[in-house]
């Protein structure tokens, strides 16, 4: 009879919960298998056979992060029943995750693998890829909103609209990790709410 492998000693939600933080704290490219073996308590070999590579690792991670804090702003775009009062809430919920005392005051998707070595490529590119998801999440709420009768913005126009408010969400990110507050990004989204008019308008898209 084959011998039977060791059995699991850790816990693999918990140990991708401590992995997040890792990545969270320190970038992809500044996290070591090291690192994350030390926070996970598991040895190097534990990781590979259970997770993969680093960059599985990683994949998996942000997984995590998308159910966890990256969903508010989701679900305030889902849940709002008008489409303003959807990108309003959505940016609140935004500046609450990036300024939560308990972790990094920034959006992993964002600063996470802004650049780096060129091997770590496809990592930037897997990033990227969830923020033109986020991109068209918008968009497809502002089409629902059009098509709900709710906005009057003809189509050409909500792929402008849906990129200005998805720059403010990462620009919110950069802004929080550079040391502004909850409240000095209120004020960002204040004044980015202000322009919804204008950028809603109808008329102004025609004359565009």
């Amino acid at each position: 009879m084959a011998t039977r492998g060791r059995p699991r000693t850790f816990d693999p939600d918990t140990a991708l919960r401590q992995a997040l933080d890792v990545f969270w704290e320190r970038g992809y490219e500044g996290t070591s298998l090291n690192d994350l073996a030390q926070a996970m308590g598991i040895a190097s070999a534990s990781i590979y056979a259970y997770f993969g590579s680093k960059e599985d690792l990683f994949r998996k991670v942000m997984a995590l992060y998308g159910a966890t804090s990256g969903e508010p702003p989701r679900r305030a775009l889902r849940e709002q029943p008008t489409t303003r009062g959807a990108i309003h809430a959505m940016l609140r919920a935004t500046a609450d995750e990036i300024t939560r005392p308990e972790a990094p005051h920034y959006c992993m998707l964002i600063l996470a693998a802004p650049t780096g070595a060129v091997e770590n490529h496809s990592v930037r590119e897997f990033l990227a890829g969830i923020r033109r998801d986020m991109f068209t999440t918008v968009r497809d709420r502002l089409a629902r909103g059009a098509a709900d009768g709710d906005l009057t913005v003809p189509a050409a126009g909500l792929d402008a609209i849906a990129r200005y408010y998805t720059t403010v969400v990462q620009g919110l990110s950069v802004q929080a990790r550079d040391g502004a507050d909850r409240a000095e990004l209120e004020a960002v989204i204040t004044c980015a709410m202000a322009a919804w008019d204008t950028l809603t308008s109808a008329p102004s898209h025609a004359r565009g």
